[in-house]
Formats: structure tokens, C-alpha cells, sequence
């Protein structure tokens, strides 16, 4: 069977499981959760909510999933939901040469003020802005040209015209059914689905984005702040690619 694999990238607290949501209510598609999160928490040893779940869940061997990635195909379109800070050092990135890589990102400050709520204290790399960048440029270098970018806010504004020019430039046809779905959990849901999607579980598609400015009126600490500094350099490499199907 011929595999569309399409692979989004993002880092934490974005709207991801909503976009895997939209892509799993096709009937054409089947998805897959974070499946290097395993590898990621055997690797680093860092102490996530269910971590002994999740190492139990998935394989532990980085090259095991990345080489099942590109061979499975359990439909005409497998859509990958990734996170970057799941990008080891040193892991071979020659894999994602077998997918159509796009790149999910959300202004800092709201990733921060949210990752915040869960995880009290975490640097840069557990927020994957610097790998996401690494792997953006590898691939525009890659590929002679960018690759499909996708803004949070600019898809909650107007979710039909940005998937709509996403599916475009994967060489698929837009299904109406992206845009909503039941609400609940699902059987592709990463066991760890508990301690992170209470909001998309109750989500029956893309809710408006908030009229405040980024982050609320939550406060960042000093160490935050400076986090969201230098996370800012990496959005702002990839947000001028971003879609945009506002007038």
C-alpha cells in the first residue's frame, strides 16, 4: 500500500493532540502518539508524570522506532505526531528523510506559562525550540525550500484555510471532518494521555484563540523569562514560513 507519512514536529503545550485529532478523524489516516517518548525518558532519565507507564509502553530503542516509522503503513496516510525535545543528541536524523516533515510552533510565552502548570522547573532542550530549529533548517537545506510550517494561533483563527493550504502542499485533499470530532479518549492515545490531554478530551475541534496577550496575565519568573528569550530566537527562524490563509 502506497503511505503518505507525514510527520509534525512540535514542542510541548501546543496544540499537537488537536492537530492528530483532526488528522485521525479522516477516514484515510491512522496516527501515532509520541513514540520516541520512551527513548526520550530512558535516555535523559528525566522524571516526566507516568514516566514507568511510558517506559513501558513503547520500545526504549531510538533506532527499533525510527526504522518502523518509515516502514509501517497502517493506512493511506500515517500522520506522526512528534515532539522535539524527543530529538536525542547525536540520534540519526536520516530517518526523517522517509517522511514529509512539517513543523508545528506556538508563540514561547504560552508554551512556557503552560508547561509551567505541569513541570516546575525544566531548561531550553525540554522545550525542543533549539531542535526544532536544527531539524527546520536541516530540512530547508535538504529540500532547496522550506517546509510546511503551522502557526497554533493562526490555525485556532481559521483552521479550514490553514489545513486546507497544509493539505495542499502534502498533495492531499482537504476532508471536512478535520475540523471536529467526538470528544473523549482514544485507543492512539500515548499512555501518559491522563497527566497532558484533559483539555483536547474535552475539545470537539479547534476552540477560538484567546483575545489576551500571549501567556495571560500569568507572570514568568526571572529564570522564565530568560527561558522565553532564547526560545524566542527559535520561533522567530521558523514563523515567517508559517501558513497563513487569513485575508
Amino acid at each position: 500500500m502506497d503511505c503518505l507519512r507525514i510527520a509534525m514536529w512540535s514542542g510541548p503545550r501546543n496544540i499537537s493532540t488537536a492537530l492528530m485529532r483532526a488528522f485521525e478523524n479522516r477516514a484515510d489516516c491512522a496516527v501515532v502518539d509520541e513514540p520516541f517518548y520512551a527513548a526520550y525518558l530512558a535516555a535523559t532519565g528525566i522524571d516526566h508524570p507516568g514516566r514507568e507507564e511510558i517506559l513501558a509502553s513503547q520500545s526504549q530503542e531510538w533506532a527499533t522506532v525510527a526504522k518502523a516509522l518509515c516502514r509501517d503503513a497502517p493506512a493511506p496516510i500515517y500522520y506522526q505526531k512528534h515532539m522535539t525535545q524527543h530529538l536525542l543528541p547525536g540520534a540519526d536524523l536520516r530517518f526523517s528523510e522517509n517522511l514529509h516533515n512539517c513543523f508545528l510552533i506556538r508563540d514561547p510565552r504560552r508554551i512556557i506559562v503552560s508547561y509551567a502548570k505541569v513541570r516546575a522547573e525544566f531548561d531550553l532542550e525540554e522545550l525542543g525550540f533549539p531542535q526544532q530549529q536544527r531539524l527546520f533548517e536541516r530540512e530547508c537545506d535538504r529540500l532547496g525550500e522550506a517546509p510546511p510550517v503551522l502557526d497554533a494561533e493562526r490555525v485556532l483563527a481559521d483552521p479550514r484555510g490553514v489545513l486546507g493550504q497544509l493539505c495542499e502542499k502534502l498533495g492531499i485533499a482537504f476532508d471536512e471532518r478535520m475540523l471536529s470530532w467526538p470528544p473523549g479518549p482514544r485507543a492512539s492515545d500515548g499512555v501518559w494521555a491522563p497527566h497532558w490531554y484533559a483539555s483536547v478530551r474535552r475539545s470537539t475541534g479547534f476552540a477560538a484563540p484567546p483575545a489576551d496577550a500571549p501567556g495571560g496575565g500569568d507572570q514568568l519568573s526571572k529564570v522564565q523569562l530568560q527561558l522565553c528569550e532564547k526560545a524566542q530566537r527559535s520561533y522567530e527562524v521558523l514563523r515567517p514560513y508559517a501558513l497563513d490563509a487569513m485575508p
